[in-house]
């Protein structure tokens, strides 16, 4: 004969609480104090106890399930923030749903589509580039969602992340600063892409306070891969010194990887002959030689404040809208001043 299933009710009996308290437990574990909740656990664990995910769905009518649409894993910043946002919902009971877009608007919207048609409680969605059939689906589906990577407080919807135009305009002035005039950009594709974009943004502004331009020889769009990076760096440094440029502005530390090497395999010594500065400060840009300067961002507390704004909005608490995160300059060995 098939075995009885354990049920709520024989953790209730073995953690010597109601039914009703381990329903409160396993639906929102922040309403029971947290040495109760340790107990039911301890109980449901003893017991191999499995809550019914389709039957809490129904009578809460949540499932407390987070989607996360991201435009690739092949990306050391997204892996990390998906790690941290999935710390953070574990210990509330949310389930983390991910998908990803290649940057492709139309391909998020079919995604965001299909993790609404299973349930799902709240959406998390790199940048703000979205069709508006998308808008219009959350709109009346009524999803909860926020916008990663970027920071808008002038938009009705809510954001979490760095200004990344005044980050890239100050990593600019830092090589100004060093007496460089000859500034280019290894930026990353901005088409769909509002993050690279206003890092270009950032550079020309800072360029144009300066009385300088962003030279159109010096400036080139890749996407995220060190071979179109080091292909980048191959037309932006050409033999003669006078024809290149003494600084090179990266779209984020991947693109500024490939240009080390490249700038290496050329003769050139960093940075002597050419500063460079990444962007996003990945666990890598310490350990190379010369070290790379670039700008940091809190890629773990951006995740998980996305995450935290969720699950507080679900729960009916407060949640700040908007959250901006600060973006630090670290130097380190790949910039100096600029050549004489």
């Amino acid at each position: 004969m098939k075995p009885k299933a354990i049920g709520i009710r024989d953790v209730a009996q073995r953690a010597a609480v109601s039914i009703a308290t381990v329903s409160r437990a396993m639906n929102n574990p922040d309403a029971v104090r947290p040495e109760l909740r340790a107990r039911i656990d301890a109980a449901a664990r003893e017991l191999g106890y499995i809550p019914d995910a389709a039957a809490r769905a129904l009578s809460s009518r949540r499932s407390r399930t987070i989607g996360a649409v991201i435009p690739t894993v092949d990306n050391a910043m997204f892996a990390r923030g998906i790690e941290a946002l999935q710390r953070y919902l574990s210990p509330k009971g949310y389930l983390l749903l991910l998908a990803t877009n290649g940057y492709d608007p139309e391909v998020e919207q079919r995604q965001a589509q299909n993790m609404i048609s299973r349930g799902i409680d709240g959406l998390i969605l790199r940048g703000d580039v979205h069709t508006e059939g998308l808008r219009r689906l959350l709109a009346t589906q009524r999803i909860p969602f926020v916008n990663v990577g970027v920071y808008h407080p002038d938009k009705p919807y809510a954001s979490v992340g760095a200004d990344n135009e005044a980050a890239a305009y100050r990593a600019c002035r830092h090589l100004l600063g060093l007496g460089h005039r000859r500034i280019g950009m290894v930026a990353a594709l901005s088409q769909h892409n509002d993050r690279a974009s206003a890092r270009v943004l950032g550079v020309r502004r800072a360029l144009g306070d300066a009385g300088l331009a962003l030279d159109p020889r010096w400036f080139v769009e890749v996407p995220y891969h060190l071979d179109d990076a080091r292909q980048a760096a191959r037309r932006l440094l050409p033999p003669a010194a006078a024809d290149r440029p003494t600084a090179l502005v990266c779209g984020n530390d991947v693109i500024a990887y490939g240009v080390l090497l490249e700038a290496e395999r050329r003769g050139l010594h960093v940075p002597r002959d050419l500063s460079i500065m990444g962007f996003d400060d990945l666990e890598w840009s310490r350990h190379l030689r010369p070290s790379l300067t670039t700008m940091h961002l809190p890629t773990d507390e951006v995740w998980t404040r996305a995450g935290e704004y969720l699950v507080h909005t679900l729960a009916g608490l407060p949640a700040a809208l908007h959250y901006e995160v600060e973006a630090s300059l670290v130097v380190r060995e790949s910039t100096g001043p600029a050549p004489a």
